[in-house]
């Protein structure tokens, strides 16, 4: 007779997507300093090929690069364009014409479209009790940002419908990455993936990245660069990755929620801004939503086994 798995390892899936979060979160930041001296798709480029450059490093060291089955290089090439090439490029650009509380409002969309993906690919079940903790929790997110701070107008439908098709892109990405990511492993899958988005997101920053004097930009830009790949990319993709070969899709979406609350304590930790009633009642909401999509059926226990 199986034992059931142990609880402390049940909850470390959670635990990662916790910090994908946190390491999401600083990106903003980061991001905004670097993109003074440093253009978007030039950014774009040096994450995405420092990242493939770190991985192709790991893998090289544990010595497992090349994939068991073939089939799997074009399966990872297509997850590497939603997830990656297209994700990144449409947030950029669409970040550049539209304004930052239309973004963050817009992202709420992701669970939703990655709920909707895992159910036309035949991976997860819509239940009414995930559906509606996705729009209780989406509903928090929207009592943070505050609608009202959001701007739909003519002047920001490009950028409006670009971070929509990014938010679609990583919804797919989330929601069809779980088969091939738990047979290959969360490092492996994600070299490849960063390898092939690297062949496309590489000389677009480059060429991005000629018309800027790279001796005028300051040390501190290129060490938030450097941070920029490895803790806004690195990190929170590779935990992606490896919670994804264990939880379900809309689990992994989910959490895209915490990123708001996640964001509002280091503003009052480092900015020095007061929680309010609504943060509170907005943080109850959030949490009540995220329990609702975790909330699973009582089944016999059984284990699968993943490689890392």
């Amino acid at each position: 007779m199986n034992k059931p798995t142990a609880q402390p390892s049940n909850f470390l899936p959670y635990l990662a997507l916790v910090g994908v979060q946190f390491f999401f979160g600083t990106g903003p930041v980061v991001g905004k300093i670097v993109l003074k001296q440093i253009p978007a798709v030039g950014l774009v480029g040096f994450r995405i090929g420092i990242t493939a450059l770190v991985l192709v490093a790991i893998q090289a060291i544990r010595k497992r690069f090349w994939l068991p089955e073939k089939s799997d290089y074009w399966k990872l090439a297509v997850l590497s364009l939603f997830g990656v090439t297209l994700n990144q490029l449409f947030f950029v650009l669409g970040l550049s014409f539209t304004t930052a509380s239309n973004t963050a409002l817009l992202a709420v969309t992701i669970p939703v479209f990655a709920l909707a993906a895992g159910a036309v690919a035949g991976i997860e079940k819509i239940r009414a009790i995930k559906v509606f903790g996705i729009l209780l929790a989406a509903g928090g997110v929207i009592l943070i940002i505050d609608p009202r701070k959001a701007s739909f107008t003519s002047d920001t439908t490009l950028g409006d419908l670009l971070i929509i098709a990014n938010s679609l892109c990583y919804g797919i990405y989330v929601a069809t990455s779980k088969t091939i990511v738990s047979r290959n492993g969360a490092f492996r899958s994600m070299m490849w993936i960063f390898i092939f988005a690297a062949i496309i997101c590489v000389p677009m920053g480059a060429y991005s990245m000629s018309a800027v004097d790279v001796k005028s930009v300051e040390p501190k830009i290129w060490l938030l660069v450097a941070y920029s790949a490895i803790g806004v990319t690195v990190a929170p993709y590779l935990l992606t990755a490896w919670a994804i070969a264990r939880v379900n899709p809309s689990t992994v979406a989910v959490f895209i929620y915490l990123y708001p609350i996640i964001a509002f304590i280091l503003a009052v930790i480092f900015l020095g801004e007061r929680i309010d009633l609504k943060f509170v009642g907005a943080t109850a909401l959030i949490f009540s939503g995220v329990y609702l999509v975790l909330k699973k059926r009582k089944r016999p226990p059984f284990e699968t086994s993943v490689e890392a």
